[in-house]
């Protein structure tokens, strides 16, 4: 994938090959936003889609609006060259709370969409909400120690080769201070519209690792299954938080055994 202007505003990553007879399949990063822990997967998406990985700058303190915002401008900007493609939206943790906002702004721009372990369930952790206004007080010097402690909460790591593994840990640790704080501000605060998302018709597509120890991904599963009136749910049993880094797992099959292609 090549990204172009990161450090400036956010960008879709594309591949080297570009694919616009495919449907465009837009994936949405978790809290890292750098759109490159999808790397794994890409091959098998390239299969039946032309693959598109937002980028946002790791200086980026922009609100939910703004980044909405600028997904939708770049999507509109890829549909400009064709306007009868189809468009697959997938969000992963942070990324997953962006997919909701955009949903729900433009339903009408997407076919399908897919919810990977969302972050909207932060709020369900209540320890969450009152202790992450403390990280202002936690030395700079403390974020790349902890980001090595982070890892196993945030991945299932004896299921991530080796590669991927030090590819997560180099691409936390690279999030500045100041961002990963205001990220987690936004998770503190996000608030969705339950109406409207409730009518949202397309065919939605929500994968809940059973063994997140990050988030309660399988609750909250269950709650947004209640709220999409077209939705499945797709459980991994033996996965964490970052299941799309796992050797096991392959976007791609998962939507074609759900005949979600």
């Amino acid at each position: 994938m090549t990204a172009t202007k990161v450090e400036f505003k956010p960008c879709f990553l594309s591949p080297k090959k570009l694919q616009p007879e495919y449907p465009l399949f837009v994936y949405l990063p978790g809290m890292d936003g750098t759109g490159q822990l999808l790397r794994s997967q890409t091959a098998g998406l390239e299969r039946g889609f032309d693959v598109r990985c937002l980028a946002i700058p790791r200086q980026d303190l922009t609100t939910w609006d703004d980044l909405t915002n600028n997904v939708l401008d770049l999507i509109e900007r890829e549909l400009s060259r064709n306007s009868q493609r189809s468009v697959y939206l997938c969000g992963e943790s942070f990324g997953g709370c962006l997919a909701q906002k955009v949903a729900i702004k433009a339903p009408h721009l997407f076919k399908r969409l897919i919810l990977v372990n969302p972050a909207s369930s932060f709020k369900l952790r209540s320890w969450y909400v009152w202790a992450s206004p403390l990280m202002d007080l936690v030395p700079e010097w403390v974020y790349g120690v902890s980001s090595v402690g982070l890892l196993p909460f945030l991945a299932a790591l004896a299921r991530i080769p080796e590669s991927d593994r030090l590819e997560l840990l180099d691409t936390v640790s690279s999030v500045p201070r100041e961002t990963i704080i205001w990220r987690i501000s936004l998770l503190r605060e996000f608030a969705i519209d339950e109406v409207k998302l409730s009518q949202i018709t397309q065919p939605t597509l929500i994968l809940a690792s059973l063994e997140d120890r990050l988030l309660p991904s399988a609750t909250e599963a269950e709650r947004l299954n209640q709220l999409f009136p077209n939705s499945q749910i797709v459980t991994l049993p033996n996965s964490g938080h970052a299941c799309l880094l796992e050797a096991d797992i392959n976007l791609y099959k998962i939507l074609k055994v759900n005949n979600f292609l």
